[in-house]
């Protein structure tokens, strides 16, 4: 779909959206309460914003960055900022202290909205030149400590409608929106820019209602940060068709998911991996005939739904699965709180189709699509009446894919950006016919459906020639419920091997070790590492012979962004990892595997 000329730049999408009246459009849960904005609310408090940053004198084309955790002020502020014709730099709120210094100086930001009081306060010790701060603590708007600023969201602040529209008057569907820095997995970040067009057709086209079955009326969920272009496109998606949007965080998603009981959510693969490991191990904990029944019933009921694709499910299977939907499948959803789940959606890294066989099992549809930031994000995307698993569907409208010679994935469309910011022409990722050349390996079926293998420069030769995928591996082993991280690796080596850091409570309650074994003693223990072994074997036996992981280095804890190690978007920052992490790499390849020991099956 292409955006009308009325609706094509955002200031213009979000008031036109905003304008019918809605008595619920943003909501959030706290403090076991619903707090919620209307459509008429939020275009009031957004304008407040424009209102008081052209005050100040940051207007058309300046950056205004925003640096918080989800929250429907998060929204009001970006829609706020894009009133006022401004261009959004949102960053992730566990963004590196260097990280932020950096794109603060590089976007030039005049203000930042930042979480609260205490945030501010740390940003100003951390970044002493920082511009001015403002903390979104409530609304209306209130100031950071120390700073005199304060956004007031007054009645008589939003009045002149006119002067609103004022703002964006001039704006042109191809200038710079939004300045979105990728988190990157090695060097500084770089300034992605997304331009109007970019953005308001990326939306209209992703979610349009005649293919999303997305609808007016329906709950749709973020839990994923603003900040990610995946959430902020979702986000504008949801306003698109007039859903009630609700705003969570990881730390409070299960509670909302029951008290909110969304229609829409979107995932990244980790948190259905997780989702699925939480339920079996649940039942486990509680013991009893709970402990066997419910993985039983996972299993039966993975296998059913692969059997059902694959052509034929025998007499048995069919009992099985009636018997484990009646007592353990058809109870999942209301437990969960997703008992209206239309579909979830799942983006930003490759989810398994046995995962997705899972999710099924339990009555739960996912849409699997692929995009990056620098296509604002959304390229392609399986639809309700067209959804194979395994792939990430067909092209949105108006978008093209194709294949290059050396199976990287091409795009051209108006949801391309404009290009990285401060970065030379040359430098671009364009060829010299202007499709955007995306870094990722893929094939494209019969039926236009994409199907991501890898990224480019993250595939490695083994030493007798074979080409490895890590992500194909490490999508493979997060099948394990025991696993919680993993990497891949074996550039110049005669077989692949992995990092791992274990599920540490699920193997803990496993293994019958105290909760107050530490993550350092589990790595250390033979039977952790037995464990493992099976597991990592076990999740890559039907890989190819060349890809199959027989050695396995168990780090001592968690990777984290903290120390370096993950991206803000949680990618493993490989380079990082292999250098940190050497000694136990050299190691695994050291190992005599004629001596180990494997946990036995369970």
């Amino acid at each position: 779909m292409t955006p009308s000329d009325d609706v094509a730049t955002l200031p213009a999408f979000i008031a036109e959206r905003l304008s019918s009246p809605r008595p619920v459009a943003l909501a959030e849960r706290r403090d076991g309460q619903t707090v919620s904005l209307s459509a008429q609310d939020v275009h009031r408090r957004a304008a407040a914003v424009a209102h008081d940053l052209r005050g100040r004198g940051i207007g058309r084309g300046d950056r205004v960055a925003i640096l918080a955790n989800n929250s429907i002020e998060w929204l009001v502020a970006d829609f706020g900022i894009l009133y006022a014709g401004c261009v959004v730099v949102p960053m992730f709120a566990t963004t590196a202290d260097d990280q932020i210094a950096f794109i603060l100086a590089d976007s030039e930001a005049k203000l930042v909205f930042v979480e609260d009081d205490t945030s501010a306060e740390r940003l100003r010790a951390a970044v002493p030149n920082a511009p001015p701060l403002v903390a979104l603590t409530a609304l209306p708007l209130s100031s950071a400590k120390g700073q005199g600023d304060t956004v007031q969201a007054q009645d008589d602040n939003h009045g002149d409608e006119a002067r609103l529209r004022s703002y964006r008057e001039g704006i042109a569907p191809d200038d710079l929106a939004v300045l979105i820095y990728t988190s990157g997995t090695t060097g500084q970040p770089k300034g992605v820019m997304l331009s109007h067009r970019n953005i308001v057709s990326d939306v209209m086209s992703a979610s349009d209602p005649a293919d999303s079955a997305l609808h007016e009326g329906e709950i749709g969920l973020s839990v994923l940060p603003f900040a990610h272009i995946y959430e902020h496109t979702n986000a504008l998606g949801y306003l698109n068709n007039r859903l009630i949007h609700y705003v969570t965080t990881p730390d409070h998603l299960l509670e909302d998911l029951r008290a909110i009981r969304p229609t829409w959510v979107a995932f990244v693969p980790r948190i259905f991996e997780r989702l699925i490991a939480g339920i079996i191990g649940s039942a486990r904990a509680a013991g009893g005939a709970k402990a066997k029944l419910v993985p039983w019933a996972l299993a039966v009921g993975t296998a059913y739904e692969r059997a059902i694709r694959n052509g034929g499910v025998s007499p048995l299977l069919r009992v099985q699965h009636a018997l484990a939907k009646r007592l353990v499948l058809s109870k999942i959803p209301a437990t969960l709180g997703l008992d209206r789940l239309a579909y979830f959606v799942s983006g930003s890294a490759p989810l398994h189709r046995d995962t997705a066989l899972t999710l099924a099992a339990m009555g739960f549809g996912v849409l699997e699509g692929y995009g990056l930031t620098e296509t604002s994000p959304v390229v392609t995307v399986n639809r309700p009446a067209d959804n194979v698993l395994g792939t990430v569907g067909p092209a949105v409208k108006n978008v093209q894919i194709k294949i290059a010679a050396d199976g990287e994935v091409l795009v051209k469309g108006p949801n391309v950006m404009l290009g990285y910011y401060k970065v030379p022409r040359e430098e671009q990722p364009f060829d010299a016919d202007g499709w955007f050349m995306t870094g990722d390996i893929g094939t494209i079926d019969a039926r236009g459906h994409l199907e991501i293998t890898d990224r480019k420069k993250e595939l490695f030769k083994s030493s007798g020639g074979k080409w490895i995928s890590p992500s194909r591996i490490e999508t493979a082993i997060k099948r394990s419920i025991y696993i919680g991280q993993v990497m891949a690796f074996g550039n110049n080596r005669a077989h692949p091997a992995v990092l791992v850091a274990p599920n540490w409570d699920l193997v803990r309650a496993k293994l019958d070790l105290s909760a107050e074994t530490t993550t350092a003693q589990m790595a250390a223990d033979p039977r952790v590492r037995a464990l493992m072994i099976r597991e990592t074997g076990a999740n890559t036996a039907d890989l190819a012979t060349y890809e199959q992981i027989h050695r396995v280095a168990i780090l001592p804890r968690d990777l984290t962004i903290e120390d370096g190690e993950l991206s803000p978007t949680l990618k493993i920052k490989r380079r990082i990892v292999e250098q940190r992490y050497a000694a136990l790499i050299e190691a695994a390849y050291a190992e005599d595997l004629r001596a180990r020991v494997t946990a036995p099956a369970d």
